[in-house]
């Protein structure tokens, strides 16, 4: 990595610390091998370092388009770690279900339902 990469990696190491819990965040990087580390790298520097890493929208509303989108996408088990995510970034199970229901509308029921069924197993979580 270059220092400019460098430094977004840690810059987004730190807020995907933050936002998923350093445990998983550790975890998931320890998992890596050399097939999947520079995807893991990439990600946490452009993701989280270049993406999350400004002030001009707070953690909690990029916790809410994230759920939002990722609904939207159908990809249930980033939701589920999103979901978590957004939780600790003060996220209300109120807002989750109004999120929900935007899903709902620009999405179809059934992926509004998928959405329901894993924010239900989190919150049950907490």
């Amino acid at each position: 990595m270059s220092s400019f990469d460098e430094d977004l990696f840690l810059k987004g190491l730190e807020q995907r610390k933050a936002t998923l819990g350093a445990e998983y965040v550790e975890a998931n990087l320890a998992a890596a091998d050399d097939f999947t580390r520079p995807f893991q790298e990439a990600m946490t520097a452009w993701c989280w370092g270049f993406g999350w890493g400004d002030d001009v929208i707070d953690a909690k509303t990029r916790s809410m388009m994230n759920l939002a989108m990722i609904g939207a996408l159908g990809k249930m088990s980033e939701w589920e770690i999103h979901c978590r995510g957004a939780l600790t970034n003060g996220v209300s199970k109120e807002e989750i279900r109004a999120i929900i229901h935007v899903v709902a509308i620009y999405c179809g029921v059934p992926q509004a339902l998928e959405c329901f069924r894993v924010a239900r197993r989190v919150l049950e979580e907490t």
